[in-house]
């Protein structure tokens, strides 16, 4: 069992890039020897890309799959494997079953699990991803799944971590919400297209960072899936003042991090933008 850093600046962070299917089993076996790999190298704190468990835009085979949080395989493989290897694992996401949803709606869920197995916190996606691109690729999430409605933060031993999902990277007032309610950290686990990740996600990414003054963690889908689309990958960890510390490209398997906390202190001093916010009014003329 690996044991947790004495000092809260400094993590080894392990981020996981897959290309998951619409097979859980399969998806279960790549999240098991992806997560032990990385405890192998090192790592401390594991996170998963969306839909880690389950990729799927056809709504009747995904409703087939899903299950209740309490009766999610891969929800408790994750916390079996944070028991068994003493780590951190953000479990990017997953497509739950939930009472308060109408007309069999999901929710697209993160699972923080701390080294004890336990679920530590959990995050809804706030921001669905309904668009129509110029490819010709047509998404709408809100026909499988109801918003979240809560910004959530969590304590962790590097200090209070952020959770987003993807699209939510696109709505910079959540960012700062959890910048300013403590984060260090933001995690931003991700199955962003092809075209849209082409055109604006080291830029999304790294606005947020510079913004908030936080680590922003990145990991992500990529490659071919087997509902269709494709996702364009490049996993990355960002410094607060907006330098890239490491990209997966497109390859699936696990990136290795060291980060250095303390940055986020030194960022904050230098633009302390998080402090500055001011009350106005919109005058249309």
């Amino acid at each position: 069992m690996l044991t947790q850093s004495p000092n809260p600046d400094s993590l080894t962070l392990g981020l996981l890039q897959m290309t998951s299917s619409i097979d859980p089993d399969e998806n279960r076996a790549a999240l098991d020897a992806g997560v032990r790999d990385l405890a192998r190298r090192g790592a401390q704190f594991v996170m998963t890309p969306e839909m880690t468990g389950l990729l799927d835009g056809n709504k009747e085979r995904l409703r087939s799959h899903a299950r209740t949080e309490e009766a999610d395989e891969t929800v408790a493989l994750a916390r079996r494997l944070a028991s068994e290897l003493g780590l951190w694992i953000l479990l990017g996401s997953q497509a739950v079953v939930v009472d308060d949803a109408p007309d069999s709606l999901l929710a697209n869920r993160s699972f923080l699990v701390g080294p004890d197995g336990t679920v530590r916190a959990r995050y809804d996606k706030i921001h669905l991803f309904d668009v129509d691109l110029p490819s010709g690729e047509r998404y709408r999430e809100s026909n499988s799944y109801r918003p979240g409605k809560d910004a959530v933060v969590a304590d962790t031993p590097w200090g209070r971590l952020g959770l987003a999902i993807c699209y939510d990277v696109r709505f910079p007032h959540l960012f700062r919400t959890l910048a300013q309610a403590g984060a260090r950290m933001i995690a931003v686990p991700a199955a962003f297209t092809k075209v849209t990740g082409e055109a604006h996600w080291h830029t999304l990414l790294r606005a947020r960072a510079i913004e908030t003054g936080c680590f922003i963690v990145a990991p992500a889908q990529t490659g071919r899936h087997k509902d269709g689309r494709t996702t364009f990958g490049h996993s990355v960890v960002i410094a607060p003042w907006g330098d890239v510390l490491a990209d997966g490209g497109e390859e699936r398997g696990g990136l290795l991090v060291e980060v250095d906390l303390s940055l986020v202190d030194t960022a904050r001093a230098r633009i302390p933008a998080l402090q500055h916010d001011r009350a106005y009014t919109l005058v249309e003329v």
